[in-house]
């Protein structure tokens, strides 16, 4: 019933975006466990676009160099590997991202810079547990609300009354009235693209992990970064302050509310390198 659901959505919404070509490059690179930092460099390299971006990034006003970077290799020593992965992928979705999403009341680049923190506070919350699933959380934190591209068409119109806007959170409203929230339309979307398993099920999940099943683990790393960048009002839009942590994701993470916290100040730094970025590709 869902998936045939699904299918009528898509329908109703028109076609769902094919995903970018040069994330798809760079999630393969980043998944590639004989990936190094050369090899990065090497691929990056040969494309023109990754290439400006990567040297716009090292000598942007954010690291205020004082002897500009000039090759790729030089960029990916100085920010080193993780952030170099993490900057391509993000780059390279924020075709989809950086745009307003009206049905959500999102202005151009919020639902980016959320997805940016999510992504971060993710990959900070399952190291408290598996540091080799790190990499994977961030991709999940990244893409965990795509969903609501395709949902947002169908709520610019909605006239819902005051007792919906005021008590329900958007996954409740979108399951109210289509059967499915965007979880489970950015799953249909992530396994359209090819994406493994735990990342679709991490999407589909994010707001219920207990129901992730094997990848329960995954789905309470998003579910916590999503909670947290909706604490912090960072791309929040209609949605409010709605949503709190499921503790069934903190007993798998094995942590608390005030480690929790402690994630604030890192992300905070995230989203803030997130916001020179959109200034740099806009």
């Amino acid at each position: 019933m869902t998936k045939n659901r699904i299918d009528e959505l898509i329908q109703q919404v028109g076609e769902l975006p094919p995903m970018p070509q040069a994330a798809q490059k760079a999630m393969a690179l980043i998944r590639d466990p004989n990936s190094s930092m050369a090899k990065i460099a090497r691929i990056l390299a040969l494309d023109p676009v990754m290439t400006s971006l990567v040297l716009r990034w090292a000598n942007s006003a954010y690291y205020s160099l004082a002897h500009p970077i000039a090759t790729v290799d030089q960029a990916v020593v100085y920010l080193g590997q993780n952030t170099i992965q993490s900057l391509v992928l993000a780059a390279s979705v924020s075709s989809l991202l950086n745009r307003p999403v009206p049905g959500y009341d999102l202005g151009r680049g919020d639902l980016w810079k959320h997805s940016v923190g999510v992504a971060a506070a993710a990959r900070l919350a399952i190291s408290w547990r598996r540091r080799d699933q790190a990499e994977e959380a961030y991709h999940a934190g990244l893409l965990c609300d795509i969903g609501k591209l395709a949902f947002e068409i169908l709520l610019r119109n909605m006239q819902l009354d005051r007792i919906e806007a005021e008590e329900l959170t958007f996954t409740e409203i979108e399951t109210k009235y289509f059967g499915v929230d965007h979880g489970a339309l950015g799953a249909e979307l992530a396994r359209r693209w090819n994406l493994p398993e735990e990342l679709q099920a991490a999407i589909a999940h994010h707001h219920h992990p207990a129901e992730a099943g094997e990848h329960i683990l995954l789905a309470s790393a998003v579910h916590i970064g999503d909670t947290i960048l909706m604490m912090m009002g960072i791309g929040i839009g209609k949605d409010g302050l709605k949503y709190r942590v499921d503790p069934a994701a903190l007993e798998v993470l094995q942590a608390d509310e005030n480690r929790v916290l402690e994630l604030y100040e890192p992300v905070l730094k995230a989203v803030k390198e997130a916001e020179v970025m959109i200034g740099i590709i806009k």
